[in-house]
Order: C-alpha cells, then sequence, then structure tokens
C-alpha cells in the first residue's frame, strides 16, 4: 500500500494515466484468456457427462 501512495505523489498525471492503461490491458487479456479456457472446460465436463450416460 505504501508503494501505490508513494506513486500517487511522485508521479504526474500523465504516468498515472499509463498505470491505469497497462492495468486495463491485463484486465482484458486476463478476461479473455479466463473466458476461452472456461468455455474448454464446460465441454470437457459435457464429453465427461455423455460418456458416463452411454450417450
Amino acid at each position: 500500500m505504501e508503494i501505490l501512495k508513494r506513486l500517487v505523489r511522485e508521479e504526474e498525471g500523465q504516468g498515472m494515466v499509463e498505470y491505469g492503461l497497462i492495468i486495463a490491458l491485463v484486465a482484458i487479456a486476463v478476461i479473455t484468456a479466463l473466458t476461452a479456457v472456461g468455455e474448454e472446460v464446460g465441454t470437457v465436463f459435457d464429453d465427461i457427462v455423455k460418456g458416463l450416460k452411454g450417450d
């Protein structure tokens, strides 16, 4: 937390905007990756259920 306080005090507005953009891009990448993996995991579980039912 102290690091964030120091960044706010020491960095100019432009630097803070850059940090915000980096955080936003990382968040978008994480959400995209989790969405793709989530669909694959759902497909695997569906296949398992079908296999157990004998479909």
